[in-house]
């Protein structure tokens, strides 16, 4: 991900081998608006309606990471201290990919920094907790594309989500990634987290117009995998897909805080969907404090897009697309505290589940149960009539249980053969220049045009 102009072109060496899952051309915005106007984003999710209600005051926020810096003037008083699992210079309060910084400022963000670099997060009553995570390559010589580094890698990983399980955290946002396979450390560092009450956000990975290739943590069962989408809840073209995607949020062309904490920038990728997700829950566990984990969950999910024909997923957006709002004003019946409602660790269906979903066929290209776009109308003090969180099965209860668990997945079964694994974090460098994409090379996304749900 490029943060800004001026910066392009820098530390090649880096670039070559790092790939967080934000990744995207990226453009200065334009200076003629303010830093809050160009959050189209919380606009169309209608945050300053649902402040009134829940800014995620209470609820604390586990970012791993490249690091966060508290210093940055829109993250002043929100960063607690955490810990650093780096041997780069500073702590966990200094942010070695520039990329940690802009996830935290997309979650907890004041818009203390003025008209002109005073980006807001959705949840901006909410705290960060950093974990640094170490460079790639950092203790490793040779190749990073190997089993053995993947494995190493993946106990990384486990390490930092066990702290964060073990931490005053009840959200973990992970917007990094690698290939792989299922590692049993990472699986049960997951488990571990659920049992203490956590509930786990990562982005897919950005390379589903290419090789559309299985990242972990997302994959992980026990992890919400987070896809994205536009502005229009069109799904980001390089946003990846299968089953491994529980729910979507925006992705593209969103505006937070710059690491240079002088003006915001503007990225696409799917590191923002796992933060605004992230800050999500955040909103609606400060307003149920007593909820469980899996309750949160849970209505995250029924008040997500759907279709009109009762809630469903598919592998391009999941159960659909995050709709916090709707959360926070309708959530249904948040149902058994005890049970985890997603099929990827053996959650049951509900007895009142829709008998209209089913699982997509493994390898189409073409799934079905869509949610999509539509804005809402009227009012909304000049917001666009093009909507971002969408879909008809926003609270669909039959007997009071919304059907969001009938859908049977194995993640495993979305992994494409006979591709070479890229490094850890997706392969892709932080500040790309603004070149042609890569060749497409055989994993067409998926089309996604469906549903008419008119309220955000």
């Amino acid at each position: 991900m490029r943060i800004s102009r001026q910066r392009a072109g820098l530390r090649p060496a880096l670039a070559a081998f790092m790939g967080l899952v934000l990744t995207g051309a990226v453009a200065a915005p334009a200076q003629a608006e303010t830093a809050r106007e160009q959050q189209w984003h919380l606009d169309l999710m209608r945050a300053d309606e649902m402040w009134k209600t829940s800014t995620g005051k209470g609820v604390t926020i586990a970012v791993i990471d490249t690091g966060v810096d508290e210093g940055a003037t829109n993250l002043r008083g929100q960063v607690l201290d955490g810990v650093d699992y780096s041997s780069e210079k500073g702590d966990e309060h200094t942010d070695w990919g520039e990329h940690g910084t802009v996830m935290a400022a997309l979650i907890a963000g004041t818009g203390a920094g003025g008209e002109r670099a005073g980006a807001y997060g959705l949840a901006p009553g909410s705290k960060i907790l950093p974990i640094r995570m170490p460079k790639e390559g950092e203790g490793v010589t040779g190749l990073l594309v190997t089993p053995s580094y993947l494995k190493k890698w993946a106990k990384r990983m486990a390490r930092a989500i066990r702290f964060a399980a073990d931490s005053e955290a009840k959200v973990i946002n992970i917007s990094m990634a690698s290939p792989g396979a299922e590692n049993p450390e990472l699986s049960a560092a997951v488990k571990y987290a659920l049992d203490k009450g956590k509930l786990i956000f990562a982005g897919v990975g950005n390379s589903g117009d290419v090789k559309n290739e299985l990242q972990y943590p997302a994959a992980t069962p026990g992890v919400i995998g987070v896809a994205g989408v536009d502005r229009n809840a069109k799904p980001y073209k390089s946003s990846q897909w299968g089953p491994q995607v529980d729910l979507a949020a925006p992705a593209v062309d969103i505006v937070s805080t710059c690491p240079n904490d002088r003006q915001v920038c503007k990225a696409s990728g799917t590191s923002n969907a796992s933060a605004l997700a992230s800050a999500s829950a955040a909103l609606l566990w400060s307003q149920h404090p007593d909820w469980t984990n899996y309750q949160v969950l849970r209505v995250l999910l029924q008040t997500a897009s759907g279709n009109d024909k009762g809630l469903s997923r598919d592998d391009v957006v999941g159960y659909g697309v995050v709709r916090p709002r709707i959360a926070l004003t309708e959530p249904g019946d948040p149902g058994p505290a005890d049970e985890y409602p997603l099929p990827d660790l053996g959650g049951k269906a509900a007895e009142s589940a829709s008998p209209e979903a089913s699982e997509p066929a493994k390898g189409s290209a073409e799934p079905t149960a869509a949610a999509a776009a539509a804005g809402e109308g009227g009012g909304g003090g000049g917001v666009p009539t093009v909507g971002i969180a969408v879909g008809v099965g926003a609270a669909v209860l039959l007997g009071g249980a919304a059907a969001v668990w009938a859908v049977r997945r194995r993640r495993s079964d979305a992994a494409p053969t006979g591709v070479t694994p890229a490094p850890p974090y997706g392969g892709q460098p932080p500040y790309p220049p603004s070149t042609v994409p890569p060749p497409h090379q055989g994993y067409a996304h998926p089309s996604h045009d469906h549903g008419h749900d008119r309220r955000a």
